[in-house]
């Protein structure tokens, strides 16, 4: 077997090219998807995390999130600006501040869930209930981390 007989995979054949323009194209279309709310995928999730967890310590939250503090204080200050969450003084230790939800938040979430649903719906509906189990399943120990150098941007 010589150097003639070993081929490049074509480009579209690629698996990180393939996950490249699947993951670009679903980024915007979820961009898009967010876009009735006014809120971006930051903003949806410091939402998601605050439904699951309930009112949170801030520092809880940045490592919930994976982001930098000045990260999440620009996403708070918007969430406040907004009216979706409120920080608070922890009255068991004044130099902690507890974040919550608001009614409204909660609100504005419940349009996010219905339009991720419809977009991972959309996004999947070439699947059957196994494969996008097995999918998900597969995506979920791809190894990538929420503080690598990339992952910077909103």
């Amino acid at each position: 077997m010589g150097a003639e007989d070993i081929r490049a995979p074509r480009a579209a054949d690629r698996l990180g090219m393939l996950l490249a323009r699947h993951g670009t194209v679903t980024n915007v279309r979820m961009r898009q998807a967010l876009g009735v709310t006014g809120l971006t995928p930051r903003h949806a999730v410091a939402l998601m995390n605050l439904q699951e967890s309930g009112p949170m310590g801030q520092q809880a939250l940045i490592e919930a999130l994976a982001v930098d503090p000045s990260v999440l204080v620009a996403i708070l200050n918007d969430l406040e600006r907004d009216g979706l969450a409120e920080r608070r003084r922890d009255p068991a230790d004044r130099r902690r501040h507890i974040v919550e939800m608001t009614g409204a938040g909660a609100d504005a979430l419940t349009k996010v869930q219905e339009a991720l649903t419809a977009l991972e719906r959309e996004l999947c509906s070439g699947l059957d209930e196994e494969e996008i189990a097995q999918l998900h399943g597969l995506l979920s120990r791809i190894n990538t981390s929420a503080d690598d150098p990339a992952c910077t941007e909103d």
